[in-house]
């Protein structure tokens, strides 16, 4: 069995000053895919190596830092090697760095595919969500090469969409905000129609959330009126030896080490 979590960690220095090693003392998962690093290589690599973040056994670690500093940022820290990574997303002209990071794996089960991603935000009728709208359709593309040359694939991450009325409490409040735009949407009914599996929606096919996101500011937190755009995404056959699909959300609101919630599932491998 292997345990993949993903979670947008809201700059990583942060969340290890926060309490976000305690969380991971008790999680333990063999894979964790972080999103919004927002830290260089060598600051990460403190952390993870002989600071807050380290574990036996040691981390390998594999990122993909942002063009510009402090921003954005996507890693994959995993208890055994990687035989290849890969960072290429879309045309050169593109920049997707900090955004994208394939790593292959092999396993029992055969070789295992795991994508960290990180989605633009965007911003609606500003240039922020032309590039989320190209980031979508390069995404789209490289997900329907992979559903077609992986049996073992797992795309994870913050991926800054809302897909139905079930993933945000307040939905008839953001039909025209970046996040749940109808043309956005459509991008998350693209994936399921190239056979991707919605790991979370899976394990609450009929249950609005439950919720990965909530503003730090006002009542979000404790009303629960947060947003589902973290996600696992998995290949019919990675899908089917999937279980124990969860979300570890923060006990209190001081208890909170980032704005997102890890997602975790178990995998036969």
């Amino acid at each position: 069995m292997k345990t993949i979590t993903t979670v947008n960690v809201n700059g990583v220095r942060a969340a290890a000053k926060n309490g976000m090693g305690a969380w991971l003392s008790q999680a333990k998962p063999d894979i964790l895919c972080l999103q919004e690093v927002r830290a260089p290589r060598s600051e990460l690599d403190a952390l993870a190596v002989d600071g807050p973040l380290s574990v036996a056994p040691a981390w390998h670690i594999y990122n993909h830092e942002a063009t510009a500093k402090g921003r954005a940022g996507v890693a994959i820290l995993s208890k055994f090697e990687a035989i290849e990574t890969r960072t290429e997303l879309g045309p050169e002209e593109f920049d997707s760095a900090g955004r994208w990071l394939e790593a292959d794996f092999e396993t029992a089960a055969g070789l295992l595919t795991v994508v960290s991603v990180y989605v633009h935000s965007g911003e609606v009728e500003t240039p922020k969500q032309v590039e989320k709208y190209k980031f979508l359709e390069a995404m789209q593309e490289r997900m329907a090469w992979l559903i077609e040359n992986r049996e073992l694939a797992l795309i994870v991450g913050d991926l800054n969409v809302g897909h139905t009325e079930l993933d945000i409490k307040n939905w008839k409040g953001n039909l025209k905000n970046a996040g749940f735009l109808p043309q956005e949407r459509a991008y998350f009914d693209n994936f399921a129609a190239q056979g991707w599996v919605d790991l979370g929606r899976s394990a609450h096919p009929e249950t609005p959330g439950p919720y990965t996101w909530w503003s730090f500011r006002g009542q979000a937190f404790d009303t629960d009126a947060g947003w589902r755009i973290d996600y696992q995404l998995a290949s019919p056959k990675l899908a089917q030896l999937g279980q124990n699909y969860r979300i570890d959300r923060a006990e209190s609101y001081d208890a909170r080490w980032s704005d997102h919630a890890p997602v975790t599932v178990d995998f036969q491998l």
